[in-house]
Formats: C-alpha cells, sequence, structure tokens
C-alpha cells in the first residue's frame, strides 16, 4: 500500500517538472530575442545605447560607459514613477515613458517580462526607434 501511494507521488512531481520546462526555455528565448532586437536598434542615427532588466538580469550597453549610473537610476526611476502615476490617475497601462532631458531623450517601456529604457540623441525619431522594435 505505502509503495503505491509513493509511485503516485513521483509520478505528479514528474508532470510538474514537465510543465515548467517548456516556460522556462520560452522566456529564455524571448529574452534572446529582445537582446537581438536592442542590438539591431542600437544601430539606428542617434540611438546612444539601451537597458533592459527583468527579475533575475540586466543588461546595460551604452556608448558611453561612465553614465551606466545615471542612465540606471534614470531608467528605474522613469519606469516607477510612470506606473504610479498611470495608477493616480486611472490612465490605464502606459504604452511607453519618454523622458526629454537638455541633450538626451528615454524611452522606456515593459516587453514581456523585460524592462527597456533606450537612451537617444534628443533630436533621434523615438517613434522610428519605436516602431522599428515592434517591427523586429
Amino acid at each position: 500500500m505505502e509503495e503505491a501511494c509513493l509511485v503516485g507521488k513521483k509520478k505528479s512531481l514528474q508532470e510538474v517538472e514537465a510543465v515548467t520546462e517548456p516556460i522556462a526555455v520560452e522566456e529564455a528565448t524571448t529574452v534572446n530575442s529582445l537582446k537581438a532586437s536592442l542590438e539591431a536598434i542600437k544601430e539606428c542615427d542617434g540611438v546612444v545605447g539601451y537597458i533592459v532588466r527583468n527579475a533575475t538580469s540586466a543588461s546595460i550597453d551604452l556608448k558611453d560607459p561612465t553614465k551606466i549610473i545615471d542612465y540606471a537610476i534614470l531608467s528605474s526611476s522613469a519606469l516607477d514613477a510612470g506606473k504610479v502615476l498611470s495608477e493616480l490617475f486611472d490612465l490605464g497601462d502606459a504604452s511607453n515613458i519618454v523622458v526629454n532631458g537638455k541633450s538626451i531623450k528615454m524611452v522606456s517601456l515593459i516587453v514581456g517580462e523585460s524592462k527597456v529604457s533606450l537612451f537617444m540623441d534628443r533630436s533621434a525619431d523615438s517613434e522610428k526607434v519605436l516602431r522599428r522594435l515592434h517591427e523586429i
């Protein structure tokens, strides 16, 4: 009788493992695809780099590595503030957040489980960059 119970438990554990495995592979594929898209976008005129992060990792690629901390703080703060303001004013989910500085423009958005911030020259066409991100 005890053996039958153990066999049943072992079988259910195997089923759970089989269900969760494809999800992890799918998420990794999505993240890799997103990084490949961002690499292509980085070559657009005026784009100076990007930050992409999810719950377990972050990837930063900026032309000026001395600005990594500044841009990381700006990215995180803008996404958090956008979420709070959307909830406060009942705006629904924001598709993207644009911050225009004196010389730099940042566009932040959420793609799947990843938070993405693209940094570009102020004169760069952010709409063109966003369209290209969604095309790839």
